[in-house]
């Protein structure tokens, strides 16, 4: 793993995927932070959270546009523009996005990139996905999280 200065400017993030209906860039991966951190903009329509989940690594979010709302452990918390979270690992949590939001996320350690990567489609373009047709394969994406740290809690 490389631990490296990463400069991106606006427009040059790293890699991007489609998941969940969602645009998830990659500001700074885990192998380029020598496993330190992942680093993610996440642009996310109404409707289209995750599940519940933990980590095994520590989670923090800070809203750039839009209003979430947010379930950490048994707490609701409704959030907008300027709101930050530290969700320590182990926590149970997940969010609900009034309307499309756009989140700024890092993860500690690094290497949730691996996730995405693995569950999401490469974004052709820095835009969101067109709407789903059918409904996302939660049980993949469990199984897939299990060997990056992430348990979920799937409905129904």
């Amino acid at each position: 793993m490389a631990d490296n200065v990463v400069v991106r400017k606006p427009g040059e993030a790293g890699d991007a995927y489609w998941v969940l209906g969602g645009l998830y860039e990659v500001l700074a991966s885990g192998d380029e932070t020598g496993g330190a951190m992942t680093v993610m903009q996440m642009t996310i329509p109404e409707g289209m959270g995750p599940p519940p989940h933990t980590h095994d690594g520590g989670e923090t979010v800070y809203v750039l546009e839009g209003t979430v709302r947010y379930h950490i452990g048994d707490e609701t918390v409704e959030a907008g523009p300027g709101s930050f979270f530290h969700i320590p690992k182990g926590t149970w949590e997940n969010f609900e996005p009034a309307g499309t939001i756009r989140v700024l996320v890092v993860y500690t350690p690094g290497g949730l990139d691996k996730f995405f990567a693995e569950v999401g489609e490469r974004a052709p373009a820095r835009e969101l996905p067109p709407p789903l047709e059918t409904p996302p394969d939660l049980e993949t994406m469990r199984e897939v999280g299990t060997r990056y740290g992430l348990e979920m809690r799937l409905p129904g």
